[in-house]
């Protein structure tokens, strides 16, 4: 009875042994291989096909706006008027001086045909003669330069209004009626843009332009093999696809890149110029290409690394080369195989060597939840 008590004293005193804690439980995603095509992107902006700036040609007082702002504009289609007053009396100066310049001219021609009929009579000498002839041909010169100076105030009148030169989209009115414009204006009235189809600016480095064009001397025909997308800035993908239209003639030498304009149908005109512009093409297919969630693979002092679950479910942290970014996903150059198992969710609670308890990963993007 001694010892049984002595046994359940010691019983007591003694807690009983912590149950052993679980594996962590992860989310893992195995590694998948396929042909992806290798997409790149290029930051621009866009611009009108045409911009052309509507400048005052004549100085005067603007005293109409025709045009409603942000509205398409017809070629030819009146924008604004000058006030034509002071042009229309030039003009009407210029008439008057023509008709004075003719009737000189009339003149000179009949004292030319007196000269003439008096000079075999000896009434009149060589020289009035020559005078005679000379002042005609002087006022057939002053009645040129008349219908010149007649000319260049019509065109000056023409010039108090300002009409379209390009079928587009005006922009906001830089002048207000009552303003003094004129050729000295330090800005333009408007600007006028054809939109449809539109410009974006790109601008694709050295090695990125020798690899669209090399054996290919008009980048342009290249066009054929490249999906060229616009992404908005809302991040939605513009239904029209693009087309190269050219590169410029040389590389910057401060950046070491080249800029390439690419259009794209606009119908409705939803684009504008200004707009951010991200284009994407598909330049090359990779084949065999070895995929895993961007969320699996971390950076850490310099290297990239991802937990590997091996087959008896233990975590390995191995270094990797990833690539290109597909979506979602990394592109792995080196480092993982075919079917191998990655950890996705619950990295933060492993180490190498931890055993877990892996669960299939549900890819956020896929299903919209989690």
């Amino acid at each position: 009875m001694a010892t049984a008590l002595l046994t359940g004293a010691c019983s007591k005193s003694e807690p009983p042994a912590p149950a052993p804690v679980p594996p962590p439980t992860v989310e893992v995603a195995e590694i998948v291989q396929k042909d992806v095509p290798i997409q790149r992107e290029w930051i621009g902006s866009l611009d009108g096909m045409i911009n052309a700036q509507i400048l005052a040609q004549v100085s005067g007082y603007l005293v109409k706006q025709h045009y409603q702002e942000g509205q398409f504009v017809k070629k030819g289609q009146l924008l604004y008027e000058i006030d034509p007053k002071v042009f229309q009396a030039q003009l009407d100066s210029a008439l008057a001086n023509l008709a004075r310049q003719e009737a000189v001219l009339k003149t000179s021609h009949l004292d030319m045909l007196r000269v003439e009929r008096l000079l075999p009579e000896k009434a009149v000498s060589v020289r009035d003669r020559d005078n005679a002839v000379g002042h005609e041909a002087a006022a057939q010169a002053d009645v040129l330069a008349a219908r010149a100076a007649v000319e260049n105030a019509r065109l000056q009148l023409g010039f108090c209004k300002i009409t379209a030169p390009i079928d587009g989209v005006a922009g906001m009115s830089k002048a207000q009626l009552g303003n003094l414009i004129g050729p000295g204006s330090a800005a333009e009235l408007t600007t006028i843009s054809q939109l449809d189809p539109i410009k974006a600016y790109i601008q694709l480095s050295e090695q990125e332009y020798l690899q669209f064009s090399r054996n290919k001397p008009d980048i342009g025909k290249y066009q054929d093999n490249l999906n060229l997308e616009l992404i908005l800035a809302d991040g939605s993908t513009f239904p029209h696809p693009g087309k190269f239209f050219f590169a410029d003639r040389q590389v910057n030498i401060k950046t070491g890149t080249i800029q390439v304009a690419i259009l794209f149908p606009n119908p409705g005109n939803l684009l504008r110029p200004g707009q951010y512009a991200k284009v994407r093409a598909v330049v090359k297919y990779k084949p065999g290409a070895l995929l895993v969630p961007q969320r699996a693979v971390g950076e850490m002092q310099g290297r990239w690394l991802v937990a590997v679950v091996k087959p008896d479910n233990t975590v390995e942290l191995r270094p990797v080369v990833p690539a290109e970014t597909i979506g979602t996903q990394w592109v792995i150059d080196k480092g993982l195989q075919a079917g191998e198992r990655v950890i996705v969710e619950g990295i933060q609670k492993v180490r190498p060597g931890t055993t877990v308890i892996p669960q299939p990963y549900a890819d956020v993007s896929a299903t919209g939840e989690r």
